[in-house]
């Protein structure tokens, strides 16, 4: 019996670090909500800020503003 292969994924992953406090805290925060995982939350997080129609420019550049209000909220989650 032939064994059925395995779909290639088109999108390649990369590894980045985040301090233990925070990922304690995201851990907290996804508990019981079906959120697979940290990488999982991150990701979803990360796309709805860069997707944000909020964002002045469509090159995915920050304003000053943004990357003030960025750095704030990151903060606000321990990085």
């Amino acid at each position: 019996m032939k064994k059925a292969k395995k779909k290639e994924s088109k999108v390649k992953y990369g590894t980045i670090s985040l301090p233990m406090p925070l990922i304690e805290k995201i851990q907290r925060r996804i508990k019981g909500t079906g959120m697979p995982s940290v990488s999982a939350y991150v990701s979803f997080v990360l796309r709805q800020v860069l997707s944000s129609p909020e964002s002045s420019d469509k090159n995915g550049i920050l304003s000053r503003e943004e990357e003030l209000d960025l750095s704030k909220r990151l903060k606000a989650l321990g990085y």
